[in-house]
């Protein structure tokens, strides 16, 4: 038997909380009821009352912006440390507005892997600012959550039936983790690719897998990136092979598959070892040929298919980017190696290719080199990114890394 934390605004929506927690207990497992609610008195007894969250509420003044707000911002630490102490296995809770924002608020603060599931009258719409990096169930309410009736109730039933499956999935793949023979899961490698790195971030994988490492990839798309640093911040990562740096191009020029201004931080806040590579800087990320900007019309273009368009990089902007990347690469506390390959950063900017711009790699290489901090190694590669003898350094490079922590 799990407990199950039924978080919800008990002053607007007790009732249905309670219900779905009755379910739970149906279904065999304890629910934990949390009343994040902000105004009136909740229309339920909690286990867990509004004030053991937030103990000031009761002084603030009676604005619902502003004690919603402050309860969005106490309930992600509270239910943080109730997962950690392992007082809870899995979140459920049900909103409109006000309840998604606190309830998701909650659940981005949990690890990847703890079973979230929100039933919301948002989840039919952009659900992107309340699901983030993390992995939560957004399940539409279909009505509004507000009151019982004879669709609520099945839906309801239904996500207390979906919370309680994951919890009981979670057990059962923890137990899988473990090998046959009771061995330890393997330490985790998270890696990021590109298609125009594919090959070589395969062949890295495949050696470090020979190593004893299970290894992640992430592609590189905007959300893929920010996924892999939310998951190397989550503790759960020994090593991070990031070939694939091509996210910060699209964020320093503008393309559509930016991962945001803190791609590259979690390694050094999480103090992991790691390798970094310049993939796919030649290149900024467009969709369809028209949805180019205009101010973009007289640069260099390579149409990867008929939704993606790819844009050359100037030597300008990777000079910038070369600082960029020095200045997170420099914040690393744990061992790092930057790995660069003098022929091509992807398959399109190998010799002969139609990215191939020596100088624009040159303006790269030549600002990250410069503004490095001086104790990092840089190892240069007579190979294109996606040669095996690039793939192989980069592997051995990592492999040394994780070998200098233990």
């Amino acid at each position: 038997m799990a407990t199950i934390a039924v978080l919800g605004t008990l002053d607007s929506k007790g009732h249905e909380h309670a219900w779905v927690a009755a379910a739970i207990r149906r279904l065999g497992h304890e629910p934990l009821l949390i009343d994040a609610g902000c105004l009136e008195p909740p229309q339920v007894t909690p286990d867990i009352s509004r004030t053991e969250i937030l103990p000031e509420l009761e002084r603030m003044a009676v604005d619902r912006g502003a004690r919603v707000g402050a309860m969005a911002e106490a309930v992600p630490k509270f239910v943080a440390e109730l997962a950690a102490s392992g007082r809870i296995a899995g979140i459920i809770s049900l909103g409109g507005g006000g309840g998604t924002a606190i309830s998701t608020a909650a659940m981005r603060a949990l690890p990847l892997g703890f079973p979230k599931v929100m039933v919301s009258t948002l989840a039919s719409g952009n659900t992107a600012p309340y699901v983030g990096v993390k992995d939560i169930v957004m399940m539409p309410s279909i009505v509004d959550v507000a009151g019982l009736n004879r669709i609520s109730r099945r839906l309801f039933t239904q996500a207390a039936g979906a919370i309680c499956g994951m919890v009981q999935a979670t057990a059962t793949a923890a137990e899988a983790d473990t090998l046959e023979h009771g061995e330890e899961a393997r330490p985790l490698i998270v890696a990021s690719m590109f298609g125009n790195t594919t090959a070589c971030v395969t062949e890295a994988k495949r050696l470090l897998e020979e190593a004893g490492y299970e290894v992640l990839v992430f592609a590189a798309t905007g959300q893929g990136g920010r996924t892999m640093e939310s998951l190397i911040e989550s503790g759960l990562v020994a090593g991070v092979l990031d070939i694939t740096t091509t996210e910060w191009a699209d964020e320093l020029v503008g393309g559509v598959l930016n991962a945001g201004p803190q791609r590259l931080e979690a390694a050094a806040k999480a103090g992991i070892p790691a390798i970094i590579a310049p993939g796919c800087l030649d290149m900024v990320n467009f969709g369809t040929p028209d949805s180019v900007p205009d101010k973009f019309r007289d640069r260099l273009f390579y149409h990867h298919n008929p939704q993606v368009t790819l844009m050359r990089t100037t030597p300008e902007e990777n000079a910038e980017l070369g600082r960029i990347l020095a200045e997170k690469i420099s914040a690393y506390t744990a061992p790092v190696t930057v790995l660069l390959p003098s022929r091509g950063i992807s398959v399109v900017s190998a010799p002969g290719g139609p990215f191939h711009d020596a100088a624009a790699d040159a303006a790269l290489y030549s600002a990250l080199e410069s503004s490095l901090r001086k104790d990092i190694p840089v190892v240069k590669v007579e190979a294109n990114i996606n040669d095996a003898a690039f793939a192989k350094a980069c592997a051995e490079a990592l492999l040394a890394n994780l070998k200098s922590e233990i």
